[in-house]
């Protein structure tokens, strides 16, 4: 049986989920008690059972859904069909967005402190956040390289140097407390240098 084959969803699932990442967020994995969790959500322990069998998939389904709702909305305000500058300018823009975000940097910390003797909650959180994302951008360069836009000989690679560009400057200065957030000149500023670097790369010359 699969992880999410154990949680039953019912009326007061998001109510759960809610006051589980609140919680999880302020006192970690090992900190977070079920019982602070069921008070934060307004729920019984009872009900809380009810939904998640224990704590672990509990954490797992915080991280899943917080990462799969922010990629789905990153998807829906994007056209896909628009010349790669554009296309790549957005999703750079939802990148930096998503790996400034602190609720997404608090979760990122736990599951690097957890994954090693909890390696699920590693595995869910690159599946959710990471994994998709790559998947999603070899599409979109898959399908512009198809029409001509873009000339790319290994789709995979160029996926995963596009979001490590996205990363420039920002990502270790975050990871290591260097600073707290970044302005928007300063996101715009790695954004407009990760597409400019990776077109003058990849994109079909004239």
């Amino acid at each position: 049986m699969s992880q999410a084959d154990q949680i039953n969803r019912g009326r007061k699932f998001d109510q759960v989920l809610e006051g589980a990442r609140t919680i999880f967020l302020r006192d970690g994995f090992d900190g977070a008690s079920v019982d602070d969790i069921a008070k934060e959500a307004g729920v019984s322990k009872a009900t809380l059972y009810s939904y998640f069998p224990d704590k672990r998939l509990m954490f797992v389904e915080v991280v899943r859904s917080q990462l799969k709702e922010q990629t789905d909305s990153a998807v829906a305000t994007i056209d896909f069909g628009a010349a790669p500058e554009v296309v790549l300018s957005l999703a750079a823009a939802q990148i930096v967005d998503s790996m400034s975000c602190k609720l997404n940097q608090g979760l990122y910390r736990l599951c690097v402190a957890e994954s090693e003797r909890f390696p699920e909650l590693g595995r869910a959180f690159y599946a959710a956040g990471p994994e998709l994302v790559h998947e999603l951008l070899m599409e979109y360069l898959r399908c512009a390289a198809d029409r001509g836009e873009l000339v790319i000989d290994d789709i995979d690679l160029a996926a995963y140097l596009f979001i490590e560009l996205c990363k420039s400057e920002l990502h270790p200065k975050l990871l290591f407390g260097i600073c707290e957030s970044f302005s928007g000149e300063q996101k715009e500023r790695v954004i407009r240098g990760a597409v400019a670097m990776f077109l003058a790369r990849y994109a079909a010359k004239a």
